[in-house]
């Protein structure tokens, strides 16, 4: 069976991560992704530490033929192929492909598409019906912001000076949230255009910008009401309107315990061998609680510091709080469930096979008749050049190999 989007054609002409993870995405759920590269030096993400090959992991390459690991993850299912954009004869090529494509993805900065000869007005006039997808730092529309990198954009969004504490220095958030957000929305917006031009016959532009995904889900959060009521909007590891609602330390790690509402909290005290707390005016209802967070976080603290996390879990989970032990990363990906679901998946090379826990991102929607999943691993530099150029484009091996004489592909 194939996946929910078989028959959807994606040219990708992105790079870094933002662009590559949603064409991902579009190739996890059974589109065809044709990814387009530079010759001689492709995806800047090839260039990314650590490695995998035949010697297995490494921080540095040992061979001519590792590849790294984040573009292995990034790049699994797509067809490979090189096209030298500043060449005299790409026009034509990129024309032929847009002409066999549903969708364009690009992230170039804001303007060097057009710049090119390959922006929206000039695939549109190829083929009306393409949707033609751009994610920028700032959005096609902005002034010049500078160079937007994952790291800027959590700067610029708040979400840095969302984490930690007052007083303390901004907290970059581990993962790489301003490049994977924008992704996220640019392929509800490719989707809801595929829908809108096979009924219409006409594609459109669709413009997402990695500021804008970030900064709409920061604002999910009531910062104005915390400034206008005078509530600690930076709280660390808590989250002082649901407490008790954190992260504690245990005598052997840590726990997140979310007694978020009324009905938990009213089995937490029994649960903590503290009847009293349930009666006290400061902790009885959810207003208060909120008002008395450092208070109540710090009795929680206290009772879940004289215990392991397997007690914590043990009383609370048999109360029916909400409570998990906090795993690591690697934990994590590695869960059963998580790789039984194929929510996250073994990464591997297309020579060489994959590494013993390592893992990648897998498609997080199970779908009843259309399984979503990845074709294969991540292309070597312009491997499906003959495939694409030969066979899905009718160029014939003679003219292809003229591409390769002319330094075109």
């Amino acid at each position: 069976m194939s996946g929910p989007l078989e028959g959807v054609t994606v040219l990708d002409l992105t790079r870094a991560l933002s662009g590559p993870y949603a064409t991902l995405l579009l190739g996890g759920m059974g589109a065809r992704v044709i990814k387009v590269e530079q010759p001689g030096s492709g995806d800047v993400a090839r260039g990314n530490v650590p490695y995998l090959g035949r010697d297995g992991v490494n921080r540095l390459p040992q061979h001519d033929d590792d590849l790294s690991i984040p573009f292995l993850e990034r790049c699994r299912g797509k067809l490979g192929v090189t096209l030298d954009f500043k060449h005299p004869d790409a026009i034509g090529v990129f024309d032929d492909l847009v002409c066999e494509a549903d969708v364009v993805v690009e992230n170039f900065s804001a303007g060097t598409a057009d710049r090119l000869g390959i922006g929206y007005a000039h695939a549109r006039e190829v083929n009306p019906r393409i949707v033609y997808t751009s994610i920028s730092g700032f959005g096609g529309d902005a002034a010049d912001n500078g160079k937007a990198y994952d790291l800027t954009i959590q700067a610029l969004s708040g979400l840095t000076m969302a984490n930690g504490h007052t007083g303390e220095d901004p907290v970059r958030v581990g993962l790489p949230l301003g490049d994977m957000t924008a992704p996220l929305f640019a392929v509800m917006g490719t989707l809801a255009a595929v829908l809108r031009a096979r009924e219409t016959g006409q594609g459109q532009h669709v413009d997402v910008s990695m500021l804008g995904a970030l900064t709409s889900m920061v604002a999910v959060e009531p910062w104005g009401g915390y400034a206008a009521t005078g509530m600690e909007p930076r709280t660390g590891n808590f989250l002082n309107r649901l407490a008790p609602f954190g992260i504690f330390r245990a005598l052997d790690g840590e726990v997140a315990i979310c007694a978020a509402n009324d009905r938990f909290f009213a089995r937490l005290p029994a649960a903590m061998d503290m009847p009293e707390l349930l009666k006290d005016p400061r902790f009885a209802r959810r207003a208060p609680r909120a008002a008395n967070a450092d208070e109540i976080h710090r009795i929680v603290g206290e009772w879940a510091a004289e215990l392991t996390v397997a007690e914590i879990h043990k009383k609370l989970a048999a109360a029916d709080i909400p409570v998990s032990e906090v795993r690591t990363p690697l934990e994590a990906t590695a869960d059963p469930q998580v790789l039984a679901r194929g929510e996250t998946v073994p990464l591997e090379h297309p020579d060489h096979g994959g590494a013993e826990g390592l893992y990648g991102s897998g498609i997080p929607i199970l779908f009843s008749d259309t399984p979503a999943g990845f074709s294969g691993p991540a292309p070597h530099l312009g491997q499906h050049n003959d495939h694409v150029y030969g066979e899905l484009l009718g160029y014939g091996p003679e003219r292809v190999a003229r591409m390769r004489e002319h330094g075109l592909v």
